[in-house]
């Protein structure tokens, strides 16, 4: 699965992992995360997600970063930003008010060009990688963030009858990406209305990431 494959999706609007709302699970479980008032979230793999308006809303700044210019695009007009945009590296920052995006790979984000952030949401990042990816993904993210507390959304769902994206992440590989750096807490798990894409029973769970002591 490479970036054609997403580009392809957003030019043809077949993007059914964008949520019409505000997740609710971020609605209710955001504030464990005890993000200083003011204080920068970043978001992996943004799309055009409402989620991030919500942030804004509440005083966060947000660092996002898209592999869609055309999401990207979207994501400004929904806001009301006409971004500043000039080039970092490989990639392209869109700038706005408390909001800086990242257009490109992700994995040609640094730590330095990233900058610091006090938490990290990731609701589909994680789930939109095949397996071997996520892998790559949840290193780098790490050396990314330096470790930063994370709420983590992942799907629970028979892979058998549904291919994904989004794909099926089991708790014992979450504990596997993150176990060691983070203690990681199971803070709900809801069913999704409806089942995956119509197609079968799932469930999303929601994870809270701290970084460990010692």
């Amino acid at each position: 699965m490479d970036a054609s494959f997403w580009h392809n999706r957003w030019q043809t609007n077949q993007t059914g992992w964008h949520e019409p709302a505000v997740n609710p699970l971020l609605i209710t479980h955001f504030s464990s995360l005890n993000v200083p008032p003011g204080g920068r979230v970043f978001v992996p793999l943004c799309g055009k997600s409402l989620d991030l308006g919500w942030l804004l809303s509440r005083g966060y700044a947000v660092a996002g970063a898209g592999l869609s210019d055309l999401a990207v695009t979207q994501l400004c007009a929904q806001l009301g930003i006409e971004p500043s945009i000039s080039t970092v590296g490989k990639l392209r920052l869109f700038r706005g008010e408390k909001i800086d995006i990242f257009v490109g790979d992700i994995f040609d984000l640094s730590h330095e060009i990233l900058g610091p952030v006090d938490a990290i949401y990731d609701r589909a990042a994680l789930v939109a990688l095949p397996k071997a990816m996520r892998v790559q993904y949840t290193a780098h993210l790490k050396a990314l963030t330096a470790l930063t507390p994370q709420l983590v959304i992942s799907y629970g769902y028979d892979q058998t009858i549904v291919a994904g994206p989004p794909f099926s992440v089991t708790s014992d590989e979450l504990h596997h990406h993150y176990s060691d750096s983070y203690a990681l807490t199971l803070l709900a798990r809801v069913d999704v209305p409806g089942g995956l894409k119509g197609k079968c029973p799932a469930m999303e769970h929601i994870w809270r990431l701290d970084k460990r002591l010692n």
